[in-house]
């Protein structure tokens, strides 16, 4: 297949755009100026340089494709102004979808979040994981992030609506190898290697391989069925940030942080911090949509991906060994 890929130079898009090529596609990716591309490096694509924003560009990539990705998003937890986020994000959705289908894309894959996923409540004093029909709505989005891309799959829904062949996937909390920004889960564990983390909070994630995500937009391309969301995560990757450092700590050696902060406490912090980015213009140690959003276990269920999609689950301490192999290699951990 043809296959177009915004997002490229991101953690996801990059080991898509390796796993697309591996499988023998063909593969254009789209790419800012000011794109870090060390994710791509050994990868045989064709780049366009150009913007989710810029129809242009957008007409001239998808010229000729099958298959359209859109991974691309503007991802920050603070900012000075939400609204190029807003405009990347949702605009830009809509942008990519409607030039896809108009070049002639059999399928058009959204990569959306868990975060447009409804959280998971306690059962019996359980945290129960939650699948796609969990009940959510625009008001529990808590952050600008969260409320962007939920602004977004609701336009990649109603276009999916009116006949577009429009597929949503929903990754959890993706690692593994690639992670050259890194994203907020990589910066955990760079931090965990460093000893960087005296301590954490009280919260959890659905722990997923980078690879499996990415073989997981793939499999949607082939089998997913128009209009529907799959969540791409593993099934026994639901771990609060204890077991994780846990096994981080078998891993590696490096002894996992024993202090758990109260809420309450790093709320505080977080309303400290983002004061002081009001005078310094730089963004805070500690955004209160970050800790905000820790406030709650993201455990999710992905059987139904894993039954329609034959999602892979390769072992989240596969997923963790992997990152951190990666980490060390690249320069990212103290020697």
């Amino acid at each position: 297949m043809n296959c177009f890929v915004t997002g490229a130079s991101g953690f996801i898009g990059a080991n898509l755009v390796h796993e697309l090529l591996a499988r023998g596609h063909r593969v254009k990716v789209l790419l800012r100026g000011s794109s870090d591309t060390r994710g791509l490096a050994g990868a045989d694509c064709e780049r366009v340089r150009g913007d989710v924003n810029d129809l242009d560009s957008l007409k001239a990539g998808l010229r000729g494709c099958d298959w359209c990705f859109h991974v691309a998003a503007s991802y920050h937890l603070w900012l000075r102004d939400y609204r190029p986020m807003y405009a990347a994000n949702v605009d830009g959705t809509r942008n990519v979808i409607l030039a896809a289908a108009a070049a002639g894309c059999s399928r058009i894959v959204y990569t959306s979040t868990v975060g447009c996923i409804g959280l998971p409540p306690k059962k019996d004093g359980v945290m129960v994981p939650t699948d796609e029909t969990a009940p959510v709505a625009e008001a529990q989005m808590s952050n600008h992030y969260k409320l962007s891309k939920w602004r977004a799959e609701q336009v990649a829904l109603a276009l999916a609506r009116t006949g577009l062949p429009v597929v949503i996937v929903n990754p959890s909390a993706p690692v593994g190898p690639r992670d050259v920004k890194p994203t907020p889960t990589g910066q955990v564990i760079v931090d965990f290697l460093n000893r960087n983390m005296p301590a954490y909070l009280d919260t959890g994630l659905n722990w997923v391989h980078v690879r499996d995500v990415a073989v997981g937009h793939i499999l949607a391309a082939e089998k997913g069925r128009v209009g529907e969301r799959y969540i791409l995560g593993h099934a026994e990757g639901n771990w609060t940030m204890r077991e994780a450092f846990a096994v981080l700590e078998n891993l590696t050696g490096v002894p996992a942080p024993k202090m758990q902060v109260p809420y309450a406490v790093a709320l505080g912090a977080a309303y400290v911090s983002e004061a002081i980015s009001c005078f310094t213009h730089r963004p805070p140690k500690a955004p209160l949509a970050g800790v905000r959003m820790a406030r709650y276990k993201m455990f999710f269920n992905p059987a139904k991906a894993i039954r329609e999609l034959g999602l892979p689950q390769t072992p989240p301490r596969q997923a963790l060994a992997d990152a951190v192999a990666w980490f060390r290699e690249n320069g990212f951990a103290k020697k």
